[in-house]
């Protein structure tokens, strides 16, 4: 790689022969980059699939991509360091814009605490592909919830750079969406969401000729 980040000489992009949307049209949508983020309990992951349900219902081509599961493959090798969550996020972006390609709508639940690192996953997609949606619930109530009991090991020092504890969490300035999971359930959650994908975001394509 250059200095700027972009391939060596010998590097030449190939052009395919299906663009997306060509893709788009088979699969009778269009493809979205849905991007959840907020603190470790908040409810990303939990929305996010209730979302892949509700939208696999519908004959959506949906797939979820979940921070964890990542670190189970793709970023096995990446610590918690700020250094290695900007590569995180990198990489889930990168992956997610080859999904956007496909023609499929694309979940991605990362903590992702830095908006710099998210504004860098937006620059990668075009207008109207990239919605973000804030989950938003204050520091006490995912403490309270702790549903991997992360909090408390982070509390007795048994986990470093834990976001929210020992490493800041950055709100989104200017998020598509904001899920208060302090005052709504799951199921009025995904109706949000599913009414602003429609209704704000234009999901499904207009199949008229």
């Amino acid at each position: 790689m250059n200095n700027n980040g972009k391939p060596k000489n010998n590097v030449f992009w190939h052009q395919s022969a299906i663009k997306k949307e060509d893709r788009e049209k088979q699969h009778g949508h269009k493809s979205i980059m849905i991007w959840f983020t907020g603190l470790s309990g908040s409810g990303k992951s939990t929305i996010a699939n209730a979302l892949q349900h509700k939208l696999f219902q519908k004959y959506i081509n949906v797939y979820l991509l979940d921070g964890d599961n990542l670190r189970y493959g793709i970023n096995k090798n990446l610590s918690f360091t700020a250094e290695d969550r900007q590569e995180n996020i990198r990489r889930t972006a990168e992956i997610s814009k080859l999904f956007v390609d496909a023609g499929i709508v694309v979940l991605a639940a990362v903590i992702s605490p830095f908006e710099k690192d998210r504004l860098n996953a937006r620059a990668l997609f075009k207008q109207g592909e990239f919605i973000e949606v804030y989950i938003k619930c204050s520091l006490e109530e995912c403490e309270n919830r702790d549903p991997k009991g992360l909090y408390k090991k982070a509390r007795k020092g048994e986990i470093t750079q834990f976001t929210g504890v020992d490493q800041p969490y950055e709100e989104p300035r200017n998020p598509e969406i904001v899920i208060d999971t302090n005052k709504l359930s799951i199921d009025e959650s995904v109706e949000i969401l599913i009414s602003y994908l429609f209704d704000k975001a234009g999901l499904v394509l207009n199949t008229k000729e």
